[in-house]
């Protein structure tokens, strides 16, 4: 350990957040007597993250320039047996980056907050909201071990309902973080399964001693079965990161979380909850490393996700619904590389993707706020004029996230697509196909968004619904702007300085950390790739040649052109032709009707599954709890005895005849028993 960590600056990190959301969420609500002002709280909050950013920020010079590290125990919670529950922080590489990722990202939606929300009601609530979640992320990416990796896990997706329904008197908002909070639990069903099973059979929920027990644990079958044991438990872990990184068949809540307000989609989209499993997994590269069988199921579910998520982006209309699908088209991209054991190409675009993706929500945001509450795009276009911030930081963030040379997401993209090109995993071929042409959908439904809200005819004074909160995903209008005729307008500087602050990283990250990141000593000792049998790293180092000189190669790649060939289409279809759209719709209708229903996943899981869960219920509560338990065990045990009772109350006269006649009868019963056993 480097003695430029101690455990007091780093124990700052996350209760710094924490101290804000006690303060803002108690003494700043009527919970507490409203003892504080807005002003306060959010300076309160606001100065929370900004202590755990600089401090992050400091760490990760530490950790990436002098080499420290730091692994200790911080607070002894049980021993049992010889099982230790601690609270204790792991940081090296991996660490630093995402306490920085997190804690810079948390600020910048932090101070869009303030111009954001400004009229809610709940301001001072929101605020303890999202330092809560702060915090909780953070000691999730700080954790050394499997309790406290678990205690964060379940604390951001506590907080994720909590701000998903933050506007708790709209049903679809009340609906929508019902569906995360259920979808999520049946992840952490097999995350805690797969945690479980490794304090069975390694004794420890250390993550240095599970890893250093790995090469035994490969050895092992799960007990009455011929499955590897270490291929149950990474797949157990997985399941996991599904629920929480939105994987499919779990994606199902990530879209409907966009009922809640723009500033926590952001958070939840870019640098928290979506990011959690992700990082799980590259932590977890010493376990996944040992099982092809785990790592082929994570290849193919992300190429799932990849592609399939992206294509539902084409058709929506809801201006934050399409950055959502494409974040869920973009963590399918991360758990790709995770499958091909390009684990720090993952965290690297788990990186890039977190500055882009949130500046994309943001910058959703201001045009809600500056068109006055519409979502729709259709209803939309010319901003442009109105909106010169908005629309160059938009602009920005959708050449990252289609992987334009140069900008931060195509380092990251270019890099999963040769990975997973390198590798030799069954599903490796189905993959590549999938990340390949997910480009071009990215590419596609990012500019289609685009052009249909800063550049073409001027239509945001035609919606029939714009002022009325119709459209069920519209949120409500925490600016309360019912001036039908005003001309839409530039958001105050609390909500354009995050954009700015945030576009810069979107554009130069990249650049600037691909070497370091991918192909240097900063995620050295965090990630473990058996080369050997993974060679995916190596063909890329082999391949690499400096930043400059992979962005001007990719001019010529196949990537670039099916992101340009997406542009220029969505260019041609909704500038230049925009009566095709209608008449392809037209042509493909039925392939039209089976993207707007998502495939039909929600239908499934309403009718199939939740109608099979309560007829399973009904079934249990009337004919096991009614009929078994309370029928037959206590109500006909209780009626039973009434019935003895009530028969042996004749034989009980107070006669000594009656007495004596029952004592001949008795004999005369056992005399015949005795000689009938004789005979």
């Amino acid at each position: 350990m480097s003695s430029t960590l101690n455990a007091s600056t780093l124990l700052a990190v996350p209760l710094a957040p924490l101290a804000g959301a006690l303060l803002a969420g108690i003494f700043g609500t009527t919970f507490g007597g409203n003892w504080i002002g807005r002003r306060l709280s959010h300076t309160l909050c606001i100065l929370g993250v900004f202590v755990a950013f600089v401090i992050s920020a400091m760490t990760l010079k530490s950790v990436a320039l002098d080499g420290a590290r730091f692994n200790e125990t911080i607070y002894n919670w049980m021993t049992i047996g010889g099982l230790k529950m601690e609270v204790g922080f792991l940081v090296d590489g991996l660490t630093a980056m995402m306490m920085c990722v997190v804690t810079f990202v948390s600020l910048m939606v932090h101070i869009y907050t303030i111009g954001y929300m400004e009229e809610d009601d709940g301001y001072n609530r929101f605020f303890a909201y999202i330092s809560l979640f702060t915090f909780s992320m953070l000691m999730l990416v700080m954790s050394n071990n499997f309790l406290q990796l678990f205690f964060g896990w379940e604390a951001v997706g506590l907080v994720s309902y909590l701000l998903i329904g933050f506007w708790f008197n709209k049903p679809t908002a009340i609906f929508a973080n019902l569906k995360a909070f259920l979808v999520n639990r049946v992840g952490d069903f097999g995350f805690i399964l797969g945690i479980g099973l490794i304090v069975a059979f390694a004794g420890t929920l250390s993550y240095a001693e599970a890893f250093a027990k790995g090469g035994e644990l490969a050895k092992l079958s799960l007990p009455g079965t011929d499955w590897m044991l270490i291929t149950v438990i990474c797949i157990c872990l997985f399941i996991g990161a599904m629920g929480k990184s939105a994987q499919f068949p779990l994606h199902v809540w990530l879209p409907d979380s966009m009922e809640g307000p723009t500033p926590i989609s952001a958070l939840i989209h870019a640098a928290t909850m979506v990011t959690a499993g992700i990082f799980m997994v590259a932590r977890m590269s010493p376990l996944f490393e040992l099982s092809d069988v785990a790592l082929s199921f994570v290849l193919v579910i992300g190429a799932i996700t990849a592609l399939f998520m992206g294509f539902l982006g084409i058709i929506q209309n809801d201006i934050k619904r399409v950055v959502a699908y494409s974040t869920l088209s973009q963590l399918g991209y991360m758990t790709v590389a995770l499958g091909a054991s390009a684990y720090s190409v993952a965290v690297f675009h788990l990186m890039t993707h977190a500055f882009f993706k949130a500046l994309l929500f943001l910058a959703a945001g201001s045009v809600i706020i500056g068109v006055h509450h519409n979502q729709d795009i259709r209803w939309m276009g010319g901003l442009r004029k109105y909106m010169p911030i908005t629309w160059i930081t938009s602009l920005l963030g959708s050449l990252a996230l289609i992987g334009t040379p140069l900008f931060a997401g195509f380092y990251s993209k270019d890099s999963i697509i040769e990975a997973v090109h390198n590798s030799h995993l069954p599903g490796a071929g189905f993959a590549h196909f999938a990340v390949l042409a997910g480009v071009f959908v990215t590419a596609f439904y990012s500019f289609r968004m685009y052009f249909l809200v800063f550049h073409g005819k001027e239509r945001f004074d035609q919606n029939p619904d714009a002022h009325h909160a119709h459209d069920e995903h519209e949120e409500p209008d925490p600016h309360h702007h019912h001036d039908d005729h005003h001309v839409p307008h530039e958001s105050p500087w609390v909500v354009t300085a995050p954009l700015l602050l945030l576009a810069f990283p979107s554009v130069v990250i990249g650049f600037i950390t691909i070497g370091p990141m991918l192909f240097g000593d900063l995620l050295k000792d965090s990630i473990f790739v058996n080369s050997e049998l993974h060679p995916a790293m190596e063909k890329l180092a082999e391949e690499f040649h400096g930043p400059a000189q992979m962005a001007l190669h990719g001019l010529l790649s196949a990537p670039f052109w099916l992101a340009l060939a997406g542009v220029v289409l969505a260019w041609y279809m909704y500038l230049v032709n925009p009566a095709l759209p209608a008449k392809v719709k037209a042509r493909v209708e039925p392939l039209y009707t089976l993207l707007d229903n998502k495939y039909y996943m929600d239908w499934f899981n309403e009718n199939v599954l939740a109608r099979g869960a309560r007829l399973l219920g009904v079934g249990l509560w009337k004919g096991g709890d009614e009929t078994v338990i309370d029928g037959a065990m206590v109500n006909g045990s209780a009626r039973g005895v009434a019935w003895v009772a009530g028969v042996v109350r004749w034989f009980q006269t107070g006669y000594i005849y009656h007495y004596a006649f029952a004592m001949i009868i008795g004999v005369f019963v056992l005399m015949t028993w005795f000689v009938w056993l004789n005979k």
